[in-house]
């Protein structure tokens, strides 16, 4: 599965990571804040937090808006 990582510019594409790079990613540094797109769908968001806890993970996810307006916000996933 891909989930499209937050974009660090508002007029650039966001860029694909799998699930595998994430837990690899997880595994090296014990605990991680990661930060996705608003495009992804909030089903894909409970899927990747479900495998999180499904592997033993503790997971916090949340919609981090950051203007004013309705579409502008992205998910934030703290998994320890």
């Amino acid at each position: 599965m891909n989930i499209l990582l937050a974009r660090k510019e508002l007029d650039q594409k966001p860029k694909k990571i799998s699930f595998d790079k994430l837990v690899e990613t997880l595994t090296q540094n014990g605990e991680e804040i990661f930060y996705f797109d608003r495009e992804n769908s909030h089903k894909d968001m409970m899927s990747i937090v479900d495998k999180f806890e499904d592997a033993g993970y503790s997971v916090h996810f949340r919609e981090v808006k950051y203007g004013l307006a309705d579409e502008e916000y992205i998910y934030e996933l703290h998994v320890l």
